[in-house]
């Protein structure tokens, strides 16, 4: 659910961020539950409010574009190495 309404929350950004934005909900997501034990509740329940307050901040109007870290433009190649994210692609011109 959590996920999910975050990723919904990214089809909300115009169509150049949605890139960025679903990698940073992807990287986010991925890193943060994997540095969790299942067994940790209040652990995993502080996520998940923090999660939810990010995911609301996020989904105001005003927030157009997010900043993406070259960790998670590494951890993206690492994990699909034939996608190649718009903002590490160099313009030709």
């Amino acid at each position: 659910m959590f996920l999910l309404s975050a990723l919904r929350m990214v089809r909300t950004k115009p169509p150049q961020a949605q890139p960025k934005f679903s990698l940073y909900v992807r990287f986010t997501f991925h890193i943060q539950a994997s540095s969790v034990s299942p067994r940790n509740v209040a652990a995993i329940e502080y996520l998940l409010r923090r999660g939810k307050r990010q995911i609301e901040m996020h989904e105001s109007p005003s927030i157009k574009d997010c900043q993406i870290s070259q960790a998670m433009v590494d951890w993206q190649q690492a994990r699909r190495p034939h996608a190649l994210h718009p903002s590490v692609v160099s313009d030709p011109s």
